[in-house]
């Protein structure tokens, strides 16, 4: 037995790359049942936190055998959408993290951008959300003088779906008048 002072010290000791895996490791062990913890080692520890999500909201509920070869079959992304989908109900669509470096006077111009967005859209959308429709708004303007009218078509298209549908039914009445 290892003379330990603290489970930060265990943590340290067990996890000097990631204490946030202890933590997620420990989340997977408190809501999988013993026999879906065994078979972890197939599925990897990021696909086994997606099952512990499910296996707390669902309790004894859970049907791990089903989410199980679930978890075995599809690719990492893939099975995080499902799980999200079962969770929510809401279809997820793909999503992708872009990186690009930016100058720091740069940024309040981008934050109040981002922000001002938000105000205008509604503050439960996401900040790449608020990006797409500044760079759709930015298109718009762009595409006026003959550009491609399909960036244009594109943008609008974008920004419609999203709207809330008695929203849509005010822009379909404007259209066509």
């Amino acid at each position: 037995m290892e003379n330990l002072k603290s489970f930060d010290e265990f943590l340290e000791k067990r996890f000097p790359e990631s204490r946030r895996k202890a933590y997620y490791l420990m989340s997977i062990h408190e809501h999988l049942p013993a026999h879906v913890r065994r078979e972890l080692k197939q599925v990897g520890w990021t696909k086994g936190l997606e099952l512990a999500k499910l296996a707390r909201r669902d309790g004894q509920e859970f049907d791990c055998a089903i989410w199980l070869h679930k978890a075995r079959v599809l690719p990492k992304d893939e099975f995080r959408r499902e799980v999200e989908k079962e969770l929510t109900g809401k279809e997820t669509e793909p999503w992708e993290i872009i990186y690009f470096k930016l100058y720091k006077s740069q940024i309040p111009v981008i934050e109040q951008a981002l922000e001002t967005a938000a105000l205008m859209l509604g503050s439960d959308r996401s900040r790449g959300y608020c990006l797409e429709m500044i760079c759709a708004d930015f298109l718009a303007g762009a595409n006026l003088d003959g550009g491609d009218p399909n960036v244009l078509l594109r943008a609008l298209s974008s920004s419609f779906k999203f709207l809330p549908e008695n929203q849509r039914q005010a822009f379909l009445q404007i259209v066509n008048d």
